[in-house]
């Protein structure tokens, strides 16, 4: 998809707490699932629905179609550690599962093997897709340094569907 001139994939500045989760909607084919996604995105979260939801949307048309390296090349914000999109997989999935994005995941393609062959041949998971009732808590814990984007991956990769839910 190309963009018309006068559209640039910019993310506005966003004001934003250490544990607002942030969404990026990239699919604009179905406005019935993305209100669905926001329903979900703003119920309470915990074990008892305690906490409010805190959550920043970007729903601009520039990012129809955007794939998650121009997403993570426009995130800016050091203290966000995880980016949340709601592409095509998003609005097509009975479970609306959003795709996390770490904002710390690095490229290791460049890298010399002979000092760093593990971290090629291993590298750190780089997404994950997750269900909205989870995105507070994992958002939550990545900010606080309870659990690392990787076990996340990691538990979302052991579910039958690839896909996190509330734990």
């Amino acid at each position: 998809m190309t963009l018309p001139e006068n559209l640039e994939r910019v993310l506005p500045e966003i004001e934003r707490g250490l544990f607002d989760v942030l969404v990026i909607r990239t699919d604009f084919s179905d406005d019935e699932a993305w209100n669905a996604v926001v329903g979900e995105l703003h119920r309470p979260w915990g074990p008892s629905g305690e906490f409010a939801a805190a959550v920043r949307l970007v729903d601009a048309p520039a990012w129809s179609g955007a794939a998650a390296d121009e997403v993570l090349a426009a995130v800016v914000d050091e203290d966000l550690m995880v980016v949340f999109l709601a592409d095509r997989d998003t609005m097509r999935s009975p479970a609306r599962a959003l795709l996390a994005l770490s904002t710390a995941w690095e490229d290791v393609s460049g890298l010399d093997p002979v000092y760093y062959q593990d971290l090629i041949e291993s590298p750190e998971p780089r997404e994950f897709r997750a269900v909205p009732a989870s995105v507070h808590g994992v958002q939550v814990d990545l900010a606080l340094g309870n659990v690392d984007f990787t076990e996340y991956a990691g538990a979302a990769s052991a579910e039958p569907d690839q896909v996190l839910r509330p734990i």
